[in-house]
């Protein structure tokens, strides 16, 4: 059965509050028995939060348009239960099952409206007394057998896909069209959620393009596993793809191939920093071109990153219940394998004491480093984290030292196997060795290729 919104009085004026109307021919549809609701093509409607049903299919015909009500006193549901601090919810799907977002329409969160001013490389927060209510664009809580697909998600002003604690969800040819200076406007985020398939899809985001984790505030619903992300092209003025920093459960068995990353500023990171493990992850067949940003945005221009340190006491408010002191799982069975890239950084991989990241593989990587932007180098982010030592040149997370190709500190199992280290004609003082491997025990070189940048003032390989 089709349900039209026009038949429940949505006016699609762009100046009315349909969301009532969209809500009862949902409704209706649901207690029919399931079907489609039709938003109809060629006209812009407004509305505040709304919520789909089992059973049914949300379409939004060509060249319609949903934009998020401008209204914040709307936006009354926070999208972490306790947590206002971290936006609310506009569209959401909470215990429903066989539930689809299709067609060649628009969903317009208008993100840039709930910002404050615009700078050159970001919006700042609107936030009073500690809270931020900007609204996610769409969350699915607790939901089976789940299909977007063909439709736009557009200007987000906080996370734009959110699946929490789901089962069977497809993700296929979405385009998401964030703006690349909002911060949190994620593209993707996968949480708690199982059996999930994106594929064939387009994202533009300024924070992470697509990002798996386990949130502790939805921490009754497990792990993050059994994840492929295929045929994707992202950027990112943060992270394109992202495991954690949320962690404080498992996100294991995932596979990335086939991807283009452009213009980002971290475009593979493993960001471990709570009590999660993330485990048996393969990227493959992936080209990466990653560039430096301001340091409002997480990352360095790293173009493959593993961090796995504990959380900065700043960020108590992310311990568990009760917990003073942070905790930290471990990172293992990571595979990177054919990926070709240019960067204004090299890879980064580095441990601490109760968490050595293990069995990394690098296969057929080949990385060319270059500087072409007007930002400061010489940095590795390793952002949230506790201070290191000062001889390392850092108490925030941004150590300030030499750029080599490959990076690694405080892990073990490291194998890097026909691998190359190329570097451009822009070459700073700081930029270094091929290699350089500090406290990494069980380190396999098998036809690896690079120079050192100045081959006058260090060796291609360094250890200590």
């Amino acid at each position: 059965m089709d349900f039209d919104i026009m038949d429940f009085g949505a006016k699609g004026d762009g100046k009315n509050n349909d969301s009532q109307a969209i809500q009862q021919a949902i409704d209706q549809c649901h207690q029919s028995g399931g079907g489609t609701v039709r938003v109809p093509a060629g006209r812009e409607f407004i509305a505040g939060p709304f919520q789909l049903r089992s059973n049914v299919n949300f379409h939004l015909e060509n060249n319609a348009v949903i934009k998020a009500d401008l209204d914040e006193s709307l936006y009354t549901e926070s999208a972490f239960k306790e947590n206002r601090s971290e936006g609310s919810l506009w569209i959401t799907a909470k215990n429903a099952e066989n539930i689809s977002i299709t067609g060649g329409g628009v969903l317009d969160s208008q993100g840039t409206e709930f910002m404050l001013n615009e700078e050159s490389t970001h919006y700042n927060y609107k936030i009073v007394n500690d809270v931020d209510m900007r609204p996610h664009l769409l969350t699915l809580i607790d939901c089976k057998n789940i299909t977007l697909k063909d439709v736009t998600f557009k200007n987000a002003a906080y996370w734009c896909v959110h699946p929490i604690g789901c089962e069977d969800v497809v993700i296929d040819r979405v385009r998401i069209l964030n703006s690349l200076k909002v911060r949190n406007c994620d593209g993707i985020d996968i949480d708690h959620s199982r059996n999930v398939r994106i594929s064939n899809c387009y994202i533009e985001s300024a924070d992470d393009c697509i990002c798996l984790k386990t949130r502790r505030e939805y921490s009754e619903y497990g792990p993050t596993e059994n994840v492929t992300v295929t045929g994707c092209v992202l950027i990112s003025t943060s992270c394109s793809i992202k495991l954690g920093s949320e962690n404080v459960d498992a996100i294991r068995n995932v596979v990335f191939n086939s991807i283009i990353i452009s213009a980002s500023n971290r475009a593979l990171g493993i960001q471990n920093r709570d009590e999660g493990v993330v485990e048996n992850v393969i990227f493959s067949n992936i080209t990466i071109h990653s560039r430096l940003f301001s340091d409002v945005w997480w990352g360095k221009a790293e173009p493959i990153y593993i961090t796995s340190l504990k959380r900065s006491p700043k960020h108590f408010r992310r311990f568990a219940p009760g917990k003073k002191e942070p905790k930290i799982g471990k990172v293992r069975n990571i595979q990177f394998i054919n990926i070709i890239g240019e960067s204004e950084n090299g890879i980064y991989v580095n441990g601490c004491k109760d968490s050595y990241p293990t069995d990394i593989l690098f296969d057929n990587v080949k990385i060319k480093i270059n500087k072409w932007t007007k930002y400061k180098g010489g940095v590795y982010d390793n952002r949230p984290c506790i201070g290191l030592t000062e001889s390392e040149g850092d108490t925030e997370g941004l150590i300030e030292t030499h750029t080599a190709g490959f990076y690694l500190t405080h892990c073990y199992n490291i194998t890097i196997s026909n691998s190359v280290v190329q570097w451009g004609d822009n070459r700073p003082d700081y930029y270094g060795p091929a290699l350089y491997t500090k406290d990494v025990a069980n380190l396999t070189l098998e036809n690896f290729n690079g120079e050192a940048a100045h081959p006058e003032k260090c060796q291609a390989i360094m250890q200590e």
